[in-house]
């Protein structure tokens, strides 16, 4: 499917937009992990975090402010420096004929931009335009969940709460989240500065921008990029997102309903051989899948699947994924793999 447009077969020239956030320096550290065939690495990044350095197979690699000529000769831009500056340099990373796999919201809804997780539909990937978007974080671990059920049952509804760490709103959030929780034992006042309440102890509804439905914006990416990935317009989608006390992984409480009655062994069976997916499930024990379970880790853990009492076509599961991981950088770089001769 995407063999007229796979990376010539040599070393590649990659760039990484926003090198030295969460996301980017676990970018970094991924390209090395999985042997990605880098033959120069660039790392990009604001003035202020230009001159410093960073270690990549061994060797220290000065970061450099984002400018024009750096995109020059670059066969990849892994961007993870947000949508504002995603959209600032999208046509000079075009210009230069580079593939741009952008981390942010900024073209994650555009008809003529693929929205794309690998092990859901990698077929999307070879429509692309010289820019394919990197999901957000909470669609990534729901579709990989929703995937092999919508491939064999019908899909008809789907709702769901998260439980978002600190690590999605940054590494400077999740700092704080140390300090303030140490405030908070030391019985000092948490005083929070990144993000608009404390979570140390604490937990809040997601503060992304209220749209007129009495939706945040987090939750109608949910909504929108489900269905785009899923190819399922029609699917009835809603969440709940909420910003909890975890120091990197996201949690999801998903309730499926199915046009018709399933079976539930097979159901878990689906799940249990899909791809990216590990089960954690020990219901004589109260055991199921835990942020501590998936952090730093790649794959997302499922348990707790049942019926819905409630209903006889539903389905329930609770789901835990590393964020910085498959929720972002990872996801990115297995996009960037698909275009790879050796695959």
């Amino acid at each position: 499917m995407l063999s007229s447009i796979l990376f010539p077969d040599r070393p590649l020239t990659v760039a990484v937009l926003g090198a030295t956030g969460a996301v980017g320096e676990e970018l970094v550290s991924l390209l090395e992990e999985r042997n990605f065939p880098v033959g120069e690495l660039r790392l990009l990044a604001s003035k202020r975090s230009a001159g410093s350095l960073r270690v990549w197979r061994d060797k220290p690699i000065k970061v450099e402010e984002v400018n024009e000529a750096a995109f020059q000769g670059v066969d990849l831009v892994l961007a993870s420096a947000g949508g504002s500056i995603s959209r600032k340099w999208k046509e000079v990373i075009l210009s230069a004929g580079a593939l741009m796999i952008d981390n942010s919201s900024a073209f994650r809804m555009s008809a003529d931009v693929p929205l794309v997780v690998p092990e859901v539909n990698p077929e999307a990937a070879a429509n692309h335009k010289g820019v394919i978007a990197n999901p957000n974080c909470t669609t990534i671990l729901l579709t990989l969940a929703l995937a092999p059920l919508a491939r064999r049952f019908s899909m008809r509804r789907v709702l769901i709460s998260t439980y978002q760490s600190a690590s999605g709103a940054g590494a400077r959030a999740m700092e704080e989240l140390k300090v303030l929780s140490r405030d908070v034992l030391e019985d000092k006042k948490p005083i929070s500065e990144v993000l608009p309440y404390s979570l140390a102890f604490n937990l809040f509804l997601h503060n992304s921008p209220l749209a007129s439905n009495s939706y945040c914006e987090e939750e109608m990416k949910m909504v929108n990029e489900t269905k785009k990935i899923m190819g399922l317009p029609d699917l009835l989608v809603s969440a709940t997102c909420v910003r909890v006390p975890v120091l990197r992984a996201h949690s999801e409480a998903v309730n499926i309903e199915f046009d018709q009655v399933f079976d539930l062994e097979e159901a878990r069976h689906l799940l249990k051989e899909a791809p990216g997916i590990e089960i954690i499930e020990d219901f004589e024990s109260n055991r199921f899948p835990m942020p501590v379970d998936v952090t730093g880790r790649d794959l997302v853990a499922i348990g707790r699947i049942r019926k819905d009492i409630s209903h006889p076509n539903a389905l329930e599961l609770w789901l835990c994924g590393d964020q910085i991981r498959k929720g972002a950088a990872l996801n990115a770089v297995q996009i960037a793999e698909l275009f790879l001769t050796r695959r």
